[in-house]
């Protein structure tokens, strides 16, 4: 394969996120393991479903006493993910 070829895969992955389509996909899959890269182990062990969609992250709890702790420091959640990602995608958590 030719040097004028080659793209690094970080370039590869910018161009894919332009495209609207991949990018939603693309967005999804960042923040749900995000979650759990950033989350701790115990937090992560009563999450049983995250969602995104169009800015906003649901993530569903197994324990009422998580779900209000978590409710507390949603704003800090929110920086540290989009900080994480580059970029402010999410908007909004929504705990159930």
């Amino acid at each position: 394969m030719s040097e004028e070829n080659t793209q690094h895969i970080k370039q590869v992955i910018a161009a894919m996120r332009k495209d609207k389509k991949l990018k939603k996909g693309l967005e999804k899959a960042q923040v749900k393991q995000l979650w759990r890269k950033l989350m701790s182990e115990t937090i992560d062990k009563y999450t049983s479903n995250i969602t995104y969609s169009s800015g906003t992250l649901t993530v569903y709890l197994t324990s009422s006493a998580m779900r209000e702790e978590l409710n507390r420091g949603k704003d800090r959640i929110i920086k540290l993910i989009n900080n994480e990602l580059g970029e402010n995608i999410i908007v909004k958590i929504v705990f159930k």
